[in-house]
C-alpha cells in the first residue's frame, strides 16, 4: 500500500500532542504520481514532486498529471516542472527516445533516401537560453547517441533559424530545438524538424506520439556519456555557413541594390533572446550600417526582466526600443523574439498621428502589423527577382538555371493583399494552413516553381529557402534592403506601403482572441448554426475546412493569377462577406479560439485616406458582431 502522506496544518484531537490528517489525494492520482516519481531521471524534479505529494496539493498534482504534453502547432511546449504535463528531463528523454526509434524504423524501412555511407543517421540539436534549455539539449543529445545516432550539437545558446538551417547543411535526418519561442519565462519546449529542414507534420508527429505512449520505463532508455564519440560539439563553422547563405539570399547582389547603402539609422533589440550576436554579424556582413542596440535587452536572460511578456506583438514589448528610437531620431526599429525566428518592425509616423484604422500611435511611431510587413517584403522580393532565373539570390541556388515560376505563400488567416501583389508580378501564389511547417512546403511537389517568400500574420517571414522555417534574421536583412533602397530613392517605408494599397486596395486586418476552456465546443456550435450575417453584413459563403478541401488561394484564378491548390482538412471556419472575411480556428497550443478579420476596400476614385477611413468604419461593427456571436456560442 502506498505510504499515507500527512497534510500540514490540520490538527486533530486525541493524545497529548497535535496530530495531522492525511492529505486528500485521489488514489489513482497518487498512484500515477508515485509511478512517475520512481521513473523520473532528474533529482530536482523528483524533489519537487515529493514536495507536492507531501503538501497534499491535489489541484496542482491533478493539473500536472491531467495529460501528457503532445505535439501541437509548435511541437511540445509547456511550463517547466515535474510531471507528464510539464517540460522536464523525463519528457525530453521520452520524446527523444521515441524520435530515435522512429528514425531507425523509417531508415530501415526504406522510406528515406539511402545514405552514401554506412555512418549512423545524424540529428542536429540546439537550444535557446531559457531556464533548463542547456540541460534539455544535453539530455536529447545523450539519448540520441545512446540509440546509436550521430549528434551535431550546436553552440549554446543559438537561435532557432540556425538549427533549421543546420539540418540540411549537415545532411541530418532530423533536428531538435529546445525552445518555447516567445512564451512566458516559465515555459520551455521541444521543436522537431525533419530531414527537409522543415517542422514535423502528420503523420510523423502522430507516429512519434505513439512511440512515446508505448515507450515503457525511462530507466531502460540507453543514455550515452556526455563525451560520446557520436556527439560532435560544433564551433562557429555552422553559424558562418548560415550567415554566408542568408546574407546572399536576403541582401545579395540583386537588381536595384545601390552601390553603397545610405546612412540608415536603425534601433535593434534582441528582447533578452539569443538572436543578437548573429543578427549583428549578418547586418555587418551585408554591408549595412550597424544599428543602435537596446542595451537593457541585449544579452540573453531567461527571466525577460524588462518586458511583461517576451512577445514583440504584445503591447509594451517594444517600449524601450521605441524610446531609444525617439531619442536618437531613428528611421527604423527591428525587434527579434527570444529565439530569433520572428521579427517586429516599427517606423516613424508622419506627423506623429496614425492613419484611420492604423495601429494606435505610440509616441510618433507605428508598429507595422505582420500583414503589412509581409506585403512589403513580398513585393520587394518579387521586384528584386523579376526576370531572374533559378539561380538568383532569393532562391536556394539550386536547379539548372532554367527559368522557373516564382512562388510566394501565406496562410488562410493572413491578408489577401499578397495574392494581388503576386498576380501583378506574374508570380504564383499559394495559401496554406497556419504554421511554417505548411508555408515552407508550399512549393513542394509543384514542378517548375521556385519559392521566393512566405509569411504569416504573427510576425513570421521566410525569405528564400536557406531556412525552411521563419527566420527573423533573414527577414531583418530583407527589411533593411527595402528601407535603405527606399531612402536612396527619397522615399519612406510607409510610402512604399501606401503605393501597394493604392494599386491593390486597402486591406485592413484585425485579430480577436477568446480565451475559453472549450474551444472545440464553440466551433461545434458555430457549425451547427452558422451566422448568416455579421453586424448587418450578410455572409456570402461558409467554408468548413473540417469537411471540405478549400482552394489554396484567396479568390478566383482570374483575381489572383494563381493556380488553385487545396489545403488539408482542419478545424477552421471561413465566412466570406462582400469585401470582407472572417476566419475562426482553435489555438493549437493554448485554450483559445482565434479569429481573423479582413476588410478589403478598393479606392474607386477616392483618396487612400478616404478608403482607409471607410475600411476602419466597416471593421468596428464587424468586430463587435463577432464578439457577440462568440459570446453566444
Amino acid at each position: 500500500m502506498a505510504e499515507r502522506l500527512r497534510q500540514p496544518g490540520r490538527a486533530v484531537s486525541g493524545g497529548t500532542a497535535a496530530a495531522y490528517d492525511p492529505p486528500v489525494i485521489q488514489a489513482d492520482l497518487l498512484a500515477r504520481a508515485q509511478a512517475w516519481l520512481a521513473d523520473d531521471p532528474d533529482p530536482a524534479d523528483r524533489d519537487e514532486l515529493r514536495a507536492l505529494l507531501a503538501n497534499g496539493d491535489q489541484a496542482e498534482l491533478a493539473d500536472r498529471f491531467a495529460a501528457r504534453l503532445t505535439f501541437g502547432t509548435a511541437g511540445l511546449r509547456g511550463a517547466i516542472g515535474a510531471g507528464p504535463n510539464r517540460m522536464n528531463r523525463a519528457v525530453v528523454r521520452a520524446a527523444t527516445a521515441a524520435l530515435a526509434g522512429w528514425l531507425h524504423e523509417s531508415l530501415a524501412g526504406g522510406t528515406r533516401e539511402p545514405r552514401a555511407s554506412h555512418a549512423p543517421a545524424a540529428v542536429v540539436v540546439g537550444c535557446d537560453a531559457r531556464h533548463r534549455s542547456a540541460d534539455f539539449a544535453e539530455e536529447a543529445a545523450r539519448v540520441l547517441a545512446g540509440a546509436g545516432l550521430t549528434v551535431h550539437l550546436l553552440p549554446r545558446p543559438c537561435p532557432t533559424p540556425l538549427l533549421a538551417f543546420a539540418v540540411r547543411h549537415l545532411t541530418a535526418a532530423a533536428g531538435v530545438m529546445i525552445t518555447a519561442s516567445h512564451n512566458p519565462a516559465a515555459d520551455n519546449g521541444y521543436k522537431l524538424y525533419l530531414s527537409d529542414g522543415a517542422q514535423v507534420i502528420p503523420p510523423v508527429d502522430a507516429e512519434v506520439e505513439k512511440r512515446i505512449a508505448n515507450l515503457g520505463p525511462l530507466a531502460q532508455v540507453p543514455v550515452a556519456d556526455a563525451g560520446s564519440p557520436l556527439i560532435t560539439r560544433h564551433g562557429d563553422e555552422v553559424a558562418q555557413a548560415y550567415l554566408n547563405a542568408v546574407v546572399l539570399t536576403a541582401a545579395g547582389a540583386q537588381a536595384g541594390r545601390p552601390a553603397a547603402w545610405p546612412d540608415l539609422k536603425v534601433v535593434y533589440t534582441a528582447m533578452h533572446g539569443v538572436a543578437g550576436d548573429l543578427m549583428l554579424r549578418a547586418i555587418a556582413q551585408a554591408g549595412f550600417p550597424q544599428p543602435h542596440v537596446v542595451a537593457a535587452q541585449a544579452e540573453p536572460d531567461p527571466d525577460f526582466p524588462t518586458v511583461a511578456f517576451p512577445n514583440p506583438e504584445e503591447p509594451g514589448a517594444l517600449d524601450l526600443a521605441l524610446a531609444d528610437a525617439r531619442r536618437l531620431g531613428a528611421e527604423l526599429v527591428l525587434a527579434s523574439d527570444p529565439d530569433g525566428d520572428r521579427l517586429a518592425v516599427a517606423v516613424p509616423e508622419p506627423g506623429g498621428l496614425p492613419e484611420p484604422g492604423g495601429v494606435p500611435e505610440r509616441g510618433g511611431w507605428r508598429v507595422l502589423t505582420g500583414d503589412q510587413v509581409g506585403a512589403l517584403l513580398g513585393a520587394s522580393l518579387l521586384a528584386r527577382t523579376a526576370g531572374a532565373g533559378a539561380r538568383d539570390g532569393a532562391g536556394d541556388g539550386a536547379g539548372d538555371g532554367a527559368e522557373q515560376t516564382r512562388l510566394v505563400a501565406t496562410t488562410i488567416v493572413s491578408s489577401t493583399l499578397l495574392a494581388k501583389i503576386a498576380a501583378a508580378a506574374g508570380a504564383r501564389y499559394a495559401e496554406t494552413l497556419t504554421g511554417f511547417k505548411w508555408i515552407s512546403r508550399a512549393g513542394d511537389g509543384v514542378p517548375g516553381t521556385r519559392f521566393i517568400f512566405g509569411y504569416e500574420e504573427a510576425l513570421g517571414y521566410e525569405v528564400g529557402t536557406v531556412v525552411r522555417d521563419k527566420d527573423g534574421i533573414g527577414a531583418a536583412l530583407a527589411m533593411l534592403w527595402l528601407a535603405a533602397s527606399a531612402k536612396a530613392a527619397g522615399r519612406t517605408v510607409l510610402e512604399e506601403y501606401d503605393e501597394l494599397e493604392t494599386a491593390h486596395g486597402v486591406h485592413l486586418t484585425s485579430a480577436l482572441t477568446l480565451r475559453t476552456a472549450e474551444p472545440a465546443r464553440i466551433m461545434t456550435r458555430l457549425r451547427a448554426g452558422p451566422p448568416t450575417e455579421f453586424g448587418g453584413q450578410p455572409v456570402c459563403q461558409v467554408i468548413d475546412l473540417a469537411s471540405t478541401d478549400a482552394p489554396g488561394q484567396a479568390g478566383d484564378k482570374a483575381e489572383t493569377g494563381a493556380a488553385r491548390r487545396a489545403v488539408p482538412r482542419a478545424d477552421v471556419l471561413i465566412f466570406r462577406l462582400a469585401g470582407a472575411r472572417v476566419v475562426l480556428r482553435p489555438s493549437g497550443t493554448e485554450p483559445k479560439t482565434k479569429c481573423y478579420l479582413e476588410i478589403v476596400e478598393p479606392l474607386s476614385g477616392r483618396s487612400l485616406a478616404q478608403a482607409r477611413a471607410a475600411a476602419a468604419g466597416r471593421l468596428a461593427p464587424l468586430r463587435s458582431a463577432l464578439q457577440a456571436v462568440l459570446a453566444d456560442a
